[in-house]
C-alpha cells in the first residue's frame, strides 16, 4: 500500500514537526493522508456555493480550513510514512481545483483580470504536465516553488475574501501583490519541471 519508494528516505519539513507535535496525536491511524485529500475535493463545492452567495461569514473559514488540509494531508504522509503515489497525483488536482475555482468565480471579478487568467492558465498547464508525466511514467513529488505558489495563492485568495466581507479596499490592493508573487511561483515551478 505504502511504497517505499516514495517513504525510505523522508525529510520532516518545520510545519511537519509542529503538526507532528500538536495535531497528529489527535488523528486516528485508521484516517489517512489520502482521506483528507478526497475530503478537500469534496468541499470544493461547498466552499464555492457559499462563497457565489456571498456568506463570507461561513464561506471564508471554510476556504481556510479546507485549504490547510493539503498542509496536513502531506505532513501526515511524511510524519506516517504513507506517501502514496495516488496521494503524489491527486493532492495538487485537489489544489488546483480548490484554487482554480475560487479564482474563477471570486479572483477573476476583483482583480487584475489578466493577472487571473495567468493564474488560472499556469494551473490548468500544470496539471496537463502533471498529467502527461504521469502517462509517461514519471511521478513527481512537489518541490519548492509548488508549494511556495500554492501557499502564496491561499494567502492572496483569503486576503481578498476577507477584504470582500469587511469592506476594506486596501485589501485587494495586497491580494493583487500577492497573486503576482504566487505566479512568479508558479512560473519558477514550471521552469524547473522542463529544465
Amino acid at each position: 500500500m505504502f511504497e517505499d519508494r516514495w517513504n525510505k528516505e523522508i525529510v520532516l519539513l518545520p510545519h511537519d514537526r509542529l503538526i507532528k507535535a500538536v495535531i497528529e496525536p489527535l488523528i486516528p491511524h485508521w484516517l489517512l493522508p489520502n482521506h483528507i485529500t478526497v475530503f478537500r475535493m469534496l468541499m470544493i463545492a461547498p466552499v464555492v456555493l457559499l462563497l457565489w452567495r456571498e456568506n463570507y461569514a461561513v464561506g471564508v473559514p471554510l476556504f481556510l480550513s479546507v485549504a490547510l488540509t493539503d498542509a496536513l494531508d502531506g505532513s501526515l504522509a511524511r510524519i506516517r510514512r504513507q506517501i502514496t503515489e495516488w496521494g503524489i497525483v491527486h493532492d495538487p488536482i485537489a489544489d488546483k481545483l480548490l484554487i482554480g475555482s475560487v479564482l474563477f468565480l471570486i479572483v477573476l471579478e476583483h482583480i487584475n483580470f489578466v493577472l487571473g487568467v495567468a493564474l488560472i492558465a499556469v494551473e490548468a498547464a500544470m496539471l496537463v504536465g502533471g498529467w502527461y508525466r504521469k502517462v509517461h511514467g514519471r511521478i513527481e513529488m512537489a518541490e519548492g516553488c509548488g508549494k511556495l505558489k500554492m501557499l502564496t495563492e491561499v494567502v492572496a485568495v483569503l486576503i481578498l475574501l476577507i477584504a470582500l466581507w469587511s469592506h476594506v479596499d486596501l485589501l485587494v490592493d495586497i491580494s493583487n501583490g500577492t497573486l503576482a508573487l504566487a505566479l512568479v511561483f508558479a512560473m519558477l515551478s514550471i521552469w524547473v519541471r522542463i529544465k
